[in-house]
């Protein structure tokens, strides 16, 4: 029962093999490309949109989560796996889950170390800008209403 109340941030995910409540940190998974910082990681794709009322709702800008070069290794991997379903269902599911899970191992990574960057300047006692903690709450908002297809 502790173990679900437990708060959960990005940087546990992202050092987790085994998203189950029953997972420890015990014996993690590496993934290489996880590994190394993501220079494009948050990157925001916003358009300013001069000519649109004020009145009228905004929605937000979406920022890309991933490198275009991930991102498209990603798909690819997904779209090789979705065309063996035919043959190969059960196997095609297996792959599915195991890529999905990869990929929100490595979208917890990214915000994890976004997050631990501005806790280092915060240890030392720097003060962060308002501007990097608004950049960081819209990657969050951003991420966190795709996943509920907002």
């Amino acid at each position: 029962m502790a173990e679900e109340n437990r708060l959960m941030s990005t940087a546990a995910i992202a050092n987790r093999e085994d998203l189950s409540p029953e997972a420890t940190n015990e014996g993690q998974q590496q993934n290489p490309a996880a590994d190394s910082p993501d220079e494009d990681f948050g990157k925001r794709d916003a358009t300013p949109a001069p000519d649109r009322p004020s009145a009228e709702p905004v929605a937000p800008a979406k920022t890309e989560l991933l490198a275009t070069k991930e991102a498209s290794d990603f798909q690819n991997r997904w779209d090789e796996t979705q065309r063996g379903f035919v043959d190969e269902p059960r196997t095609s599911v297996q792959q599915a889950d195991q890529l999905v899970a990869e990929l929100m191992q490595l979208l917890a990574k990214g915000f994890a170390d976004e997050r631990q960057s501005l806790e280092r300047q915060w240890d030392r006692g720097e003060e962060v800008s308002t501007e990097d903690l608004r950049m960081a709450m819209q990657r969050y908002r951003s991420f966190f209403q795709r996943l509920l297809a907002v």
